[in-house]
C-alpha cells in the first residue's frame, strides 16, 4: 500500500496469527515523520537499511541499519528518517495497526515509494481512520532540526 508518501507491505496480517501480532515492512523517504501519537499496540522497529531518530516519551535515540527499538503501548512516540530512504520492519503487538495503513492507503502499483500525485485521504478522512484504529495524535512530527 502507498500510505502518505510511504510504501507499506503487510508481511504478516494479524488475522493470519490470531491477531497476536502483525509485521509490516515500510519504505520511507528522507524526512518522513508521523505526528507524535499513541495507540494500544507495542511497536518494535527493526531497521533493515537507513537511519532513524526516534522519540518515545522523554527518550530520544538514533537507530542505524541493523538496530532495533521497542516502544510500549500508550507511550507518545514518533520518528524521523535521517537517510535518503529507510527500510524498516514494524512488529505490532497485538495486531491491529496494519488496518490503519490498509484503510488509509491505496494499492501500490510498484514496490517503490509512491509518485507525488498519489491520492491521499483528506484531513477529515485521516481523522476518522486514526480514530477507528485508536491512534491519537498528541503533537507534531519531528522536523529537520528536531
Amino acid at each position: 500500500m502507498w500510505f502518505l508518501g510511504t510504501l507499506a507491505i503487510v508481511r504478516t496480517p494479524g488475522n493470519a496469527v490470531g491477531d497476536r501480532y502483525s509485521l509490516i515492512e515500510f519504505l520511507f523517504p528522507r524526512g518522513a515523520s508521523p505526528p507524535l501519537h499513541t495507540h494500544p499496540q507495542d511497536e518494535s522497529y527493526i531497521v533493515l537499511d537507513g537511519q532513524l531518530t526516534i522519540r518515545a516519551g522523554e527518550q530520544r535515540f538514533r537507530l542505524e541499519t541493523g538496530a532495533t527499538a521497542a516502544v510500549p503501548r500508550g507511550v507518545p512516540h514518533t520518528f524521523r528518517v535521517d537517510s535518503d530512504t529507510a527500510r524498516v520492519l514494524l512488529l505490532s503487538t497485538p495486531a491491529g495497526i496494519e488496518g490503519l495503513f490498509l484503510d488509509g492507503g491505496v494499492r501500490a502499483a510498484t514496490p517503490t515509494l509512491p509518485p507525488p500525485d498519489t491520492p491521499r485521504p483528506s484531513a477529515e478522512e485521516l481523522e476518522r481512520i486514526f480514530a477507528a484504529h485508536e491512534v491519537v495524535n498528541v503533537g507534531p512530527p519531528l522536523g529537520p532540526e528536531d
